[in-house]
C-alpha cells in the first residue's frame, strides 16, 4: 500500500455517495469511474464517463464529483474528465449494483426489462 491510498481511499468513499438521479446506484457501482489518482501528494484526478451523453444532469453530476472530492481532507485540487471513451456499456456494472437494480425493479441501463429478466432467467 502506497502512502497515499488512504487518501484515495478517502475520495473513492466520498465519491461513493453521488448517485446518478435516474439510476437508483452510485457512481462508483455503476463503473463510472474510469480512474482515481494523485497528480502529486493533495491533487486528485478524476477520469468518468456517464451511462449516456444526453444525460440531462450531466453537468450537476461532475461538479458534485468534484466538490466531494475537494472536501476530502488532504486534498487541494480536484480535477474531474468528462470521456466518453471507451463507451459505458452494463458489464461495467459492479455485480452489487446489477442486484441492487434487479431487487428495485430498476432497469439495467442499455436493456429492456424483457432482455434483463431473460439474462437473470426470469424469462
Amino acid at each position: 500500500m502506497s502512502d497515499n491510498q488512504p487518501l484515495i481511499d478517502a475520495v473513492l468513499a466520498a465519491i461513493k455517495t453521488v448517485r446518478d438521479p435516474e439510476i437508483p446506484v452510485n457512481i462508483v457501482e455503476l463503473g463510472l469511474i474510469y480512474e482515481l489518482s494523485l497528480k502529486n501528494e493533495t491533487e486528485v484526478y478524476i477520469r468518468m464517463t456517464l451511462t449516456t451523453p444526453n444525460c440531462p444532469v450531466a453537468g450537476d453530476i461532475l461538479k458534485e464529483v468534484e466538490t466531494k472530492a475537494r472536501a476530502v481532507d488532504g486534498v487541494t485540487k480536484a480535477t474531474v474528465d468528462l470521456v466518453w471513451e471507451p463507451q459505458w456499456t452494463k458489464d461495467l456494472m459492479s455485480p452489487a449494483a446489477k442486484l441492487e437494480l434487479d431487487m428495485m425493479g430498476g432497469d439495467i441501463p442499455g436493456q429492456g426489462k424483457k432482455e434483463k429478466f431473460f439474462k437473470l432467467g426470469r424469462l
